[in-house]
């Protein structure tokens, strides 16, 4: 624990990144436009993310929204932002110390294995326990979150559990349980799913699923905000499962197809401009909207 504490206590913050610009660790934006992780794309995809992962989720929002005024909670959402990009640059810092130090003691991990294999075997023993403490006590909130929110969508939205009048309380009440207990079961799967996956950076493979996942989602608040046509209900869920389907093939046919440029985070974008090109199919035609939203309303 000493040797590793006085070797990243003994690194001046100027010569630290010195010797991570020698190794390639501290660069941060990409100059090469066919690659995935050139600058423009990258800020362009994270835009939409944030939106996307942040704005669109209640759960994210609700603290925004819980704030008495417009302008108090738009001071909120930019202090957030500013606190999170401290907070994210300094663990970039710490996680290129963490490279430089472990080629000093001889550890080959990388990536994700970095962090907890320089806990586990370079600090004793109440650090550990110390540090799963911390790593449960940061995701079972957000998990719980996440169990509540979706129980609450599907029963309220999907069900229709509030609506209908031939189930007593306990019926209600059985249903709920129901659903939460299938969501805790798939919360188990998907953990066991990137189990078994095992990527070095689960925060990219997350962000690559999230391009999946979030485009139709983006999508159909965009139409529903800035169109006035109505799609057919029958064809959303269509649309909105083919869109990812086709960025999937998309994706694993890229280098076939668009040479040396490589798909990035604006795999979101594509998906969203898809499933968007989608619902405006399956809207009806001009004459029907018309007839649906009279002039002047």
């Amino acid at each position: 624990m000493c040797g590793c504490l006085l070797w990243l206590t003994s690194q001046s913050p100027a010569g630290a990144l010195d010797a991570m610009q020698a190794q390639g660790t501290a660069r941060v934006f990409g100059t090469d436009p066919l690659a995935r992780d050139f600058w423009l794309r990258q800020v362009l995809a994270g835009v939409f993310i944030a939106v996307a992962m942040t704005g669109l989720d209640q759960e994210m929002m609700q603290k925004n929204i819980s704030v008495t005024t417009l302008r108090d909670a738009q001071k909120n959402v930019i202090v957030m932002s500013l606190v999170l990009l401290a907070v994210v640059a300094l663990f970039l810092y710490l996680g290129g110390l963490l490279a430089m130090f472990a080629p000093t003691v001889g550890l080959q991990a990388g990536g994700d294995r970095l962090f907890p294999a320089v806990v586990l075997g370079h600090l004793p023993g109440w650090v550990q326990i110390l540090f799963i403490i911390a790593l449960v006590s940061a995701l079972f909130p957000s998990a719980d979150g996440a169990l509540t929110a979706l129980t609450s969508s599907t029963c309220i939205d999907l069900l229709g559990l509030t609506r209908r009048a031939d189930l007593d309380e306990a019926a209600r009440t059985r249903m709920r349980k129901r659903v939460h207990l299938g969501f805790a079961l798939l919360f188990l799967l998907l953990v066991l799913g990137f189990r078994a996956v095992d990527d070095p950076s689960m925060v990219v493979l997350i962000l690559r699923l999230a391009g999946y996942t979030y485009g139709p989602l983006l999508a159909l608040f965009a139409f529903g905000l800035l169109s006035a046509r109505r799609p057919r209900e029958g064809w959303v869920p269509v649309v909105a499962l083919a869109a990812p389907a086709l960025c999937a093939v998309i994706d694993a046919q890229q280098s076939r197809w668009f040479g040396g440029y490589q798909i990035g985070l604006e795999l979101l974008l594509a998906n969203a401009a898809i499933t968007s090109a989608g619902l405006w199919l399956a809207s009806p035609g001009r004459a029907q909207r018309r007839a649906r939203w009279p002039r002047g309303r």
